[in-house]
Order: C-alpha cells, then sequence, then structure tokens
C-alpha cells in the first residue's frame, strides 16, 4: 500500500462545511453545487467513492466540474440568497486550492 492509498480525514473546516450542507435542508441551487462539489472532490481522490472502492482520480474530470462551478457563479451573479453565495464560494475556493495542490 503506497501514500496515495490511505485517505486522509477531512479537515475540521471542510467537515463544518460538509456539516453545514445538509442537501435535504437546502435549495435546488445548493444541492447542485453540492453535486459538482463533491463530484471533484471524488475525481481528485479527495473522498471514497460511493461503492466503497478506491476513488478514480482524473483531474481532467474534476476540472471539469470546478469550471462548472465557476460558470455558476458568473452566470448567477446578483441572483443568490447570501448563503447560496457563501456555499458557492467557499466550494470554488477550496476545490480550487485541492485542485493546484493535486496539479504538482
Amino acid at each position: 500500500m503506497n501514500s496515495d492509498d490511505v485517505k486522509r480525514a477531512p479537515s475540521p473546516d471542510e467537515e463544518e462545511l460538509l456539516n453545514d450542507l445538509d442537501p435535504t435542508e437546502q435549495g435546488p441551487f445548493s444541492t447542485l453545487v453540492i453535486s459538482l462539489a463533491t463530484s471533484a472532490l471524488l475525481y481528485m481522490g479527495e473522498i471514497p467513492s460511493p461503492d466503497g472502492k478506491a476513488p478514480e482520480v482524473n483531474l481532467e474530470i474534476a476540472r471539469h466540474n470546478i469550471d462548472m462551478l465557476a460558470v455558476l457563479k458568473d452566470r448567477t451573479r446578483g441572483n443568490l440568497t447570501p448563503d447560496e453565495q457563501r456555499t458557492l464560494d467557499g466550494f470554488l475556493y477550496d476545490l480550487r486550492m485541492k485542485y493546484v495542490s493535486k496539479r504538482k
């Protein structure tokens, strides 16, 4: 087993963000954001796959999901609630930082 096979636990900030973002309590926009962000995290190998197998790391797909979130941010500018804006901004920042670190 190499170091790539060992998944790290979410940081306290990530855990708090995920706990605060229960999709059942969010509107459709936030659910879409959470779905795209979760997919990006999965393809960066940051979370386990739903079937329990090691995630398939595919940075191209992860980047596509991050880009989709950026398009959503651009196209919805001025039309989001403060919570929706905070959710989108938070995920975009965290995902971009993780993506950059993975590309190194």
